[in-house]
């Protein structure tokens, strides 16, 4: 569990800097770019979440 917590952290961290970069870049296609990226790391970072929270779930019932 401490390892699926670790891979969310590091997701939620590249998305932030994603977004920052994006908020920073002067180039349209270097911010589309990074607009992408940010988001695609935030879906993943809450799909990780979800996996989290099921596997929570799971311990529970046994």
């Amino acid at each position: 569990m401490q390892d699926m917590l670790t891979h969310l952290e590091k997701l939620r961290t590249d998305a932030a800097e994603c977004a920052l970069i994006r908020d920073l870049a002067t180039d349209i296609h270097k911010r589309e770019l990074f607009a992408k990226l940010a988001e695609h790391l935030a879906t993943l970072a809450a799909e990780v979440e979800k996996a989290i929270a099921t596997t929570g779930r799971k311990g529970e019932a046994n």
